[in-house]
């Protein structure tokens, strides 16, 4: 929806010469990478290969052009970013960005609540991404039984860890 919406409204470039255009078929287009691919992502490590499924068809394909802004910090966001192939850089301070490599996702808060982006997302490389839209997961949630549950334990997990990690650091760092 977002990627959509902002083709239409020419914050992201759309032309028939590639920058950014939807996968009918080929390499990541088809249901059985989608769902490979969606195996490899932690938010929804917990899925049962029949989830999985559920996931994989409400997810598309999309190409992405080089230096094409995928996300910007601060605007809302209803979608979630699977890389395929390439690389992109978010940028999550002034001074610092980090690399996003093939199997990395971003966008998964915005899936969930619809709130604020926390990064700009920029295609450092071309780009083929799965692209889950926040109106079709919040309906796939709906259909399928235990899929949330499974997503809130995972995220829950998560966050368990990020704390874990703070922890440590403020243990080790000078003046704790």
């Amino acid at each position: 929806m977002e990627l959509n919406s902002r083709m239409m409204d020419g914050s992201i470039s759309y032309d028939p010469g590639g920058r950014c255009e939807p996968v009918a078929a080929g390499p990541g287009a088809r249901q059985e990478d989608k769902i490979e691919r969606l195996k490899e992502v932690l938010l929804f490590e917990g899925c049962s290969q029949r989830q999985l499924r559920s996931v994989a068809r409400i997810a598309r394909v999309f190409d992405v052009a080089a230096d094409t802004v995928i996300t910007r910090a601060g605007e809302t966001g209803d979608e979630f970013f699977l890389i395929i192939d390439g690389t992109a850089r978010a940028d999550v301070a002034p001074d610092k960005h980090v690399l996003l490599s093939p199997g990395e996702f971003f966008g998964e808060m915005s899936l969930l609540d619809g709130g604020p982006r926390s990064a700009t997302v920029v295609a450092h490389t071309p780009l083929r991404l799965l692209v889950i839209s926040r109106r079709n997961f919040s309906g796939l949630l709906e259909d399928v039984p235990g899929l949330t549950q499974n997503l809130l334990v995972t995220l829950s997990r998560r966050v368990r860890q990020a704390e874990e990690r703070a922890d440590r650091l403020r243990a080790t760092s000078p003046g704790a």
